[in-house]
């Protein structure tokens, strides 16, 4: 599943986030420009105010866990990435 999006959202306290797991910002950009990747609604971190996602998928040989909520501008919809890291073993094995 490809999200259809205007871009994404980024500002210092999530850049910080989610590059200290070892992604930079340009991979974390090209893995939503990917074609394949699993989304599935993040029950558990979301609230009345805002609904987050996880998206899996494959960036290199490794898979990659992004935390994100979709956020509406006036561009268009945009992705706002919460945390972003590379997955263990046993949730690739759960998720993917």
């Amino acid at each position: 599943m490809k999200l259809h999006i205007a871009g994404i959202e980024w500002d210092d306290g999530n850049q910080q986030k989610c590059q200290k797991h070892g992604l930079t910002i340009a991979e974390i950009e090209a893995f939503f420009e990917k074609e394949q990747y699993r989304v599935i609604a993040d029950a558990k971190h979301s609230n009345s105010i805002e609904q987050r996602f996880i998206a899996v998928g494959r960036l290199t040989e490794r898979l990659i866990f992004i935390g994100f909520t979709l956020r509406a501008k006036e561009t268009g919809i945009m992705i706002r990435p919460i945390s972003a890291r590379y997955m263990r073993e046993k949730e690739a094995r759960k998720l993917w």
